[in-house]
């Protein structure tokens, strides 16, 4: 029998189990991790600390915007949100699924339930980003009806 994956809202005792997920999760798809594969660690922190600790405090800070996927209990993805609210605009900084879990739509019903959150507040705009290394989310956000408006270049240099 499968288990049924249940998206709901994040608590802070999340935080740690999406800070794991998310070490493994960001490989390849993280600046962080292109600056130190260019430059190494900046002040001995690994990028995968430094991303970890970021998902962690933004569930630890806006629980009830955040959200989790949960299969027998156990958290195996999550969404964090950002509310702008003063220009009426959700963001969508993280999402990510556990590697034995991807496949099976949960990264879309996360980002779904983060949309839904969105429009439950009345925000206008919902605002999310990814980098040219991640085909998931290439596809993925135009295929829930995100569309494209811009591409960067991040430059770095040792000082």
């Amino acid at each position: 029998m499968v288990e049924e994956i249940l998206i709901v809202p994040a608590t802070a005792a999340d935080a740690a189990a999406a800070a794991e997920i998310t070490r493994e999760a960001f490989t390849g798809v993280s600046i962080d991790q292109a600056i130190q594969d260019l430059l190494g660690p900046a002040a001995g922190r690994s990028w995968q600390d430094i991303k970890a600790d970021e998902v962690r405090r933004e569930i630890q800070q806006g629980p009830g915007d955040c959200f989790v996927a949960t299969c027998g209990g156990r958290v195996v993805g999550y969404v964090t949100t950002q509310l702008h609210k003063e220009i009426s605009q959700g963001r969508i900084p993280n999402l990510a699924v556990e590697k034995p879990f991807r496949g099976r739509g949960i990264g879309r019903k996360l980002l779904l339930r983060a949309l839904e959150h969105f429009r439950g507040l009345g925000l206008k705009q919902a605002r999310i980003e990814t980098l040219t290394t991640n085909p998931v989310g290439q596809r993925l956000y135009p295929a829930v009806g995100f569309k494209e408006v811009a591409r960067q270049i991040h430059y770095v240099m040792a000082l």
